[in-house]
């Protein structure tokens, strides 16, 4: 009987052969049977010094004519000619519209013929008058006759009161013709052109709208305030006294308004449809740089956090725990900190807990960090990265963009 395997020379070759390319290299794996150890992993650090740190808050607002008027017709008729330069400033007083005074003018001479014609009437009930209360006297005439005088004299007084008014009734009118802005501002363009005929439907000519000072509304949503005013009854935040805050303003490109206002209302109730209660800042705004419907970014100054602890945001990790951060304890070795974050401020994060004065916080070269391991340090930073002037707050961006609905 033949066997059921042969195991033939060529085949053993080739088996002997893989088995060395397999197994030898795991031979080599090892240096004198000891393993080479993982060099320490070298981190840049900031040591935590609490400090008081002012508090900017950022709110998206929207600029407002401080005094806009409606310039407006009071009398109708055909217009004449626009005085104004559409878009220019203007100065109170300055003529703006023109209307046709000719129908005008003739209302005024009738009003003052009437008014003449009753004054005539007048001396002549004066003089009879003055003619009859002898005779009565006399027995000339009789009482009856001297009531009858006395009547039409009162009567003629009393017209020509009202002739009087309507001359300066038609005095007004005429004057109405010439449409002067009552403010000085920004003028609009013209609603209606030379040549219409302007009534109650259309009396609406233009506005103007003051702009120096101006005011800049943004809405405070309930949720910031119960925020803020927890945080300033457990002292995490000092707010100033007597609601002394200072109001600033970042424009469309970032850059900062050189002038800065204070709030000067606010309103009474909530918006139940918005949830926000509305607040008014007023600015000066020399030039007109600042324009009406202008949106903005409003940072209210003036809060401050006591103690604060801010660490540059690059260096906060987070989990599926939360946020947390890499320190170097007293031993020089890595540790994974749980922390509980507050507000943003530029490039740092308020750390509201999770954090003590003198830790090392691990700035950059958290991600090659393991749980006990040594660290090398290779930087140590000073202070956190410094924010510019009038940087806001970045906790409650988004939240304020209901101030929009509030316009």
């Amino acid at each position: 009987m033949k066997p059921f395997f042969i195991l033939r020379p060529s085949f053993l070759l080739v088996f002997l052969t893989t088995f060395c390319f397999v197994c030898f290299p795991f031979a080599g794996c090892k240096k004198g049977g000891v393993s080479q150890a993982r060099p320490p992993a070298q981190a840049s650090v900031i040591k935590i010094e609490p400090q008081d740190t002012p508090v900017v808050i950022e709110f998206v607002g929207q600029t407002q004519s401080a005094h806009q008027v409606e310039i407006r017709a009071r009398v109708n008729g055909f217009l004449d000619k626009r005085m104004y330069v559409e878009g220019s400033p203007v100065r109170a007083g300055d003529v703006m519209f023109r209307m046709d005074p000719k129908p005008f003018q003739a209302q005024l001479d009738a009003a003052q013929g009437e008014l003449a014609q009753q004054q005539a009437r007048l001396r002549t009930a004066q003089a009879n008058l003055v003619r009859v209360k002898p005779l009565v006297e006399q027995d000339a005439l009789s009482q009856k006759d001297l009531d009858d005088a006395t009547g039409q004299e009162q009567a003629a007084a009393a017209a020509v009161e009202s002739a009087k008014a309507n001359v300066e009734q038609a005095k007004l009118n005429l004057g109405y013709t010439t449409i002067i802005t009552p403010v000085t501002g920004l003028s609009s363009y013209a609603r209606v052109q030379e040549g219409a005929y302007v009534n109650q439907a259309n009396s609406l000519l233009t506005y103007v709208s003051q702009i120096d000072p101006i005011w800049v509304n943004f809405s405070l949503s309930e949720n910031d305030v119960l925020k803020y005013r927890g945080e300033a009854g457990r002292g995490q935040i000092v707010l100033p006294k007597e609601g002394a805050y200072e109001v600033e303003v970042a424009l469309g490109d970032g850059s900062i308004f050189p002038k800065r206002g204070r709030i000067t209302f606010a309103d009474a109730e909530y918006n139940q449809q918005t949830g926000t209660f509305l607040v008014r800042a007023t600015l000066p705004n020399p030039g007109g740089v600042l324009r009406p419907g202008q949106f903005v970014r409003a940072h209210v100054l003036g809060a401050m956090r006591p103690k604060a602890i801010l660490v540059p945001q690059r260096a906060v990790q987070q989990g599926g725990k939360g946020h947390f951060i890499w320190v170097v304890n007293k031993e020089g070795k890595a540790e994974q900190r749980p922390i509980i974050v507050g507000d943003w401020m530029a490039n740092n994060w308020f750390i509201t807990e999770g954090l003590t004065a003198g830790d090392q916080v691990v700035v950059d070269g958290g991600l090659a960090l393991r749980p006990g391991e040594p660290v090398t340090v290779r930087a140590q930073v000073s202070t956190v990265e410094s924010a510019p002037a009038g940087t806001a707050s970045k906790a409650d961006a988004g939240k304020t963009e209901a101030a929009k609905g509030d316009k």
